[in-house]
């Protein structure tokens, strides 16, 4: 065993353990293709404003970004004629969560005594989630310039009175004005619990919607496949992985061994990594992960054939090992990265599956290169180290055409 060894055994395991880890601890989410989730149909309300296409485009924007801040990765979000967005999210079924995502305006206001809006928030800067005096979850406020002033007058003014804040025209807070704030800070607090607190902080954060959005329709959606379309295609893929092991092993014999070792390893790293991003998994998404399985083995079919050419040459097999990977890997390097260029163009104007289709094959490219060239120059040096003759002999044979 060479002496540098030991320190990348411990990151092959340590990257092996936290993939496992994360796999085994969080759960998939799956999209609307295999699980379903919620149908929502919103119309806007043109009795106190003009509905146009700039403010529909902000609309769905803000949307966008509040289901994707929650957690709902590949929504489905689009309009439906001049008035209506159709919304569907994967992976929820609770009805009330879809309206607290994207149905509420989340229009945050602070009145005076007498019930005049002072300011509103359009004038935030910071919105987090924090903690009140007793350690209840609460709702940190930070105010921009003019924000400032504008509360730094209100409390000024209205001195030991009352003053509330809104949301949506529902009362959040009644607050008791004690002294004057002039840093432009302010908390709100109540008895709402910790994930009423984030999805309140969510819906400030990416501002309120441009023009009032009414629920016309609300539904739970099953998946858009069939089962048995679901079932075949798992059996397609894990049926598909099995053949490429048992290829590599009968043509490769003890390197294929080698080569089905990484692969495994890529397996774990990558839907380990899918888990821990918690990346929702669709149709075109196993696609890329299938796709970026018969790169991983690619490469090291480019590695083993390389490292046969340089023992045809004569060179002993410690030294082919070193110089098929050198060699190898510019050819591995050029075409995956094509690919994922491929993948990057596709997530950036893609849509929904699209996306997830990219996500998958870009990851997969960046842990089957980890995997060839870390995990498998690994076991390669560790298996020549101890069996160079046994090793010597396997990448000689010509497997399945012998």
């Amino acid at each position: 065993m060479r002496r540098n060894s030991g320190w990348k055994i411990g990151i092959i395991l340590a990257v092996l353990v936290v993939s496992g880890v994360f796999l085994y601890i969080t759960p998939f989410n799956l999209g609307l293709d295999l699980k379903g989730g919620v149908h929502v149909v919103l119309e806007a309300d043109d009795s106190s404003v003009d509905v146009t296409n700039e403010n529909m485009r902000g609309v769905i924007s803000i949307i966008e970004r509040r289901v994707n801040a929650l957690g709902v990765s590949e929504p489905i979000i689009q309009r439906q004629g001049n008035k209506r967005v159709i919304i569907e999210l994967p992976g929820i079924h609770d009805q009330q969560q879809a309206i607290d995502t994207v149905g509420k305006t989340a229009l945050l206001e602070f009145e005076d005594p007498m019930g005049n809006v002072v300011l509103d928030g359009s004038y935030l800067k910071v919105v987090q989630l924090g903690s009140d005096r007793y350690g209840r979850p609460a709702i940190d406020l930070e105010f921009d310039r003019e924000g400032v002033q504008l509360f730094a007058q209100l409390t000024t003014r209205f001195q030991g009175q009352t003053t509330k804040i809104v949301l949506d025209g529902e009362e959040l807070q009644t607050v008791m004005i004690r002294e004057p704030i002039l840093e432009g800070k302010a908390q709100i607090t109540g008895s709402f619990s910790m994930e009423e607190a984030r999805h309140m902080v969510v819906l400030l954060q990416e501002g309120s919607l441009p023009i009032p959005m009414t629920i016309q329709e609300i539904r739970n959606i099953g998946p858009t496949l069939g089962q048995d379309s679901i079932n075949r295609s798992f059996k397609a893929g894990v049926i598909g992985v099995l053949l490429v092991l048992l290829y590599m092993i009968l043509y490769y014999r003890l390197p294929g061994v080698v080569a089905d070792l990484a692969l495994l390893a890529y397996i774990v790293i990558l839907l380990g990594l899918l888990s821990a991003i918690n990346a929702v998994l669709t149709l075109p998404g196993i696609a890329g992960i299938i796709l970026s399985v018969g790169m991983a083995v690619d490469a090291n079919v480019l590695i083993f054939e390389r490292i046969k050419e340089e023992q045809a040459e004569g060179k002993r097999l410690s030294s082919a090992i070193q110089s098929g990977f050198d060699k190898a890997f510019k050819t591995i390097l050029d075409s995956n990265l094509t690919t994922l260029i491929t993948a990057i163009v596709l997530f950036y104007v893609g849509t929904g599956s699209v996306k997830g289709f990219a996500v998958t094959l870009g990851l997969g490219i960046l842990v089957s290169m980890f995997t060839a060239v870390v995990v498998t120059r690994f076991i390669l040096n560790a298996m020549a180290d101890s069996k160079p003759e046994l090793m010597a002999k396997h990448f000689s044979m010509r497997g399945l055409k012998g």
